[in-house]
């Protein structure tokens, strides 16, 4: 049988007005830790010229910046880009912002010592013309760190209920595919690239399950999206699952939230 043809143009238009929707901010700053351990796991020293691709509001790009790298932010959502602009003035941070898709760089290649995604660039419709970019930016010796959403993982598990009641275009790979090392192998070629990962944690906090369904509810973008396109009954069904998945993985015992969600680690050496 012939694959079908995933029309990514058309993809990317629906996720760029899934992400412009709500306030993704709100929910991009309570991961700023994520962005601050990658940094340390790359070894990532001062005077790296840094690109941050997909940054969102910019916690990798904040977390290089600390460390006195030159930080080009990027984002195909310019919303987003604003909210880590204002976030780098409050802490007097220089650092650029430019509009830019992760599947067609404006970047000349092996321009940076280092590129990053933190949660980012495993959105990209077309994950190989995506990885081919990142590839292509960094210099030979330079790195790739990525943190990437797990299959397994609680966030994972949140796009698989998702795709229960929006399911995506045939063919297309879920996101958290990036968080396997067996995908990463196939995305960043063993002669070409070295790929090394761990797999970490981080406990999402909210007051409550439904402190965090209100939240990701109003602010963030495919949650959001998914609730506008159900009828009521769905979305009650909807809330349940998200409901049942929280109480499943929750570890806290006094009424509030505290569920680790696994990610994966990824620091990637161009070789060739």
């Amino acid at each position: 049988m012939t694959a079908p043809t995933l029309d990514y143009s058309a993809i990317k238009s629906r996720q760029k007005i899934a992400w412009s929707t709500g306030d993704y901010a709100v929910v991009g700053t309570t991961l700023q830790l994520v962005g601050e351990s990658l940094c340390e796991a790359l070894d990532l020293r001062a005077g790296s010229k840094v690109l941050d691709v997909a940054a969102g509001n910019g916690n990798a790009s904040l977390a290089a910046a600390r460390r006195w790298a030159d930080v080009t932010s990027t984002d195909y959502v310019p919303s987003l880009l604003e909210a880590g602009r204002r976030r780098a003035a409050a802490d007097g941070l220089p650092m650029e912002f430019q509009v830019a898709d992760a599947e067609d760089l404006p970047f000349a290649d092996g321009e940076y010592d280092v590129v990053l995604s933190t949660f980012g660039v495993m959105f990209s419709p077309d994950q190989d013309q995506a990885a081919r970019e990142l590839g292509r930016v960094v210099r030979v010796g330079g790195k790739i760190g990525l943190a990437n959403w797990t299959p397994e993982g609680f966030v994972g598990q949140v796009f698989k209920t998702i795709g229960k009641y929006l399911p995506p275009a045939a063919g297309m790979r879920a996101p958290s595919a990036w968080g396997s090392l067996a995908r990463l192998n196939e995305l960043f070629p063993p002669d070409r690239f070295a790929v090394m990962a761990s797999n970490k944690h981080f406990v999402m906090r909210y007051l409550s399950i439904d402190h965090w369904l209100e939240v990701f509810r109003t602010y963030y973008g495919p949650i959001n999206k998914t609730y506008g396109a159900l009828t009521p009954a769905q979305q009650d069904a909807f809330t349940a699952d998200l409901v049942a998945l929280m109480a499943q993985r929750n570890r806290a015992t006094d009424g509030t939230l505290a569920v680790p969600s696994e990610y994966l680690e990824v620091v990637i050496e161009r070789v060739a």
